[in-house]
């Protein structure tokens, strides 16, 4: 074998494990295109690398993606964009290859909206000891080999992070939801939203119910809003179509329900383009976030996948 074919068998092996590649980055960065950056970045080193020297590709690879996506998170950039309050993790629809493993509770939960904006609260190496551990099951050994610390501080990163993540739950966070019982919730929500019925929508929410939005990309910071009756009436607001609203739509979308990063959803849909996704975290029968993600940066990937999602009704064909 030539070294051309060696290039060759060497690149389609590390199209095979891409994906998975991917949905580690992601889940450390929250963000696909920065996943998708640091995994072409992963791709160089291995262009670059002495191959023959690596005995197990796979793990070479996991370190190497990790680290960058370390780098990352320590970048300066990255830290004032996220201490400024204009980070929301970025929305995937469920089906997407980059959501990774998801045959475990864990796997699912690591990858869900609400833990992914918990793990900003983490220093970023006990968030790459809780992913590499819930996520992808790696052992305390592997994991301090792939992040070269010990395997005590492993096990002391990991204990930190549940720690920090299991006390900043919301709302009886922590328990999977119903998938049909939450469906009906949201259904119900966007029925009194655009209705304006207040006092249904209150009695949908749970009584430490937050509402965060993006502000369509045109707020420097994220707009929060707390209390039953503060969020109902945003809601109210923000689901009554105007000329305003569709103007800066593009136009009337229609509304689809959909499961984004595991949970209920409903999605702003133009076209074949998504133009806004309201994300919910459902714990007890009731609401208890409300996520509005309508920044076009952030909608990209989302936007792909519904491209190739398949017909289904609209909850609201023209909002």
């Amino acid at each position: 074998m030539d070294s051309t074919d060696i290039d060759r068998f060497d690149t389609s092996g590390f199209e095979a494990g891409r994906n998975r590649l991917a949905s580690l980055a992601y889940r450390l960065l929250g963000s696909a295109a920065d996943a998708e950056d640091a995994v072409q970045d992963a791709f160089l080193h291995w262009q670059a690398a002495d191959r023959q020297q690596i005995k197990v590709p796979q793990a070479w690879l996991t370190k190497v993606v990790t680290n960058l996506c370390l780098d990352r998170l320590r970048s300066a950039h990255t830290r004032r964009e996220r201490t400024a309050g204009a980070w929301l993790p970025e929305p995937l629809l469920d089906g997407d290859p980059m959501l990774g493993p998801a045959d475990t509770f864990e796997q699912r939960e690591s990858v869900s909206l609400a833990v992914l904006t918990l793990m900003e609260r983490l220093s970023p190496v006990e968030r790459a000891v809780y992913v590499l551990r819930e996520a992808f099951s790696y052992s305390h050994a592997e994991t301090a080999e792939i992040l070269d610390i010990t395997e005590s501080a492993s096990q002391q990163h990991l204990h930190r992070a549940r720690t920090r993540i299991t006390a900043a739950r919301r709302g009886g966070g922590g328990a999977e939801v119903d998938p049909a019982s939450a469906r009906r919730i949201v259904e119900a929500f966007l029925a009194a939203a655009t209705s304006g019925r207040t006092e249904r929508l209150v009695a949908l929410l749970t009584d430490d119910v937050i509402a965060i939005s993006d502000g369509a990309g045109l707020a420097e910071k994220l707009l929060q809003y707390d209390t039953p009756q503060r969020v109902a009436a945003i809601a109210r607001g923000g689901f009554k179509p105007t000329p305003a609203k569709r103007r800066l739509a593009g136009g009337a979308p229609a509304i689809h329900y959909a499961l984004v990063n595991g949970a209920p959803a409903i999605l702003f849909v133009l076209g074949d383009q998504v133009v806004g996704a309201v994300t919910f975290d459902v714990a007890g029968g009731k609401i208890a976030t409300v996520r509005g993600i309508a920044a076009p940066t952030r909608l990209v990937r989302l936007t792909e996948a519904w491209r190739q999602h398949g017909p289904d009704t609209p909850l609201i064909a023209q909002w």
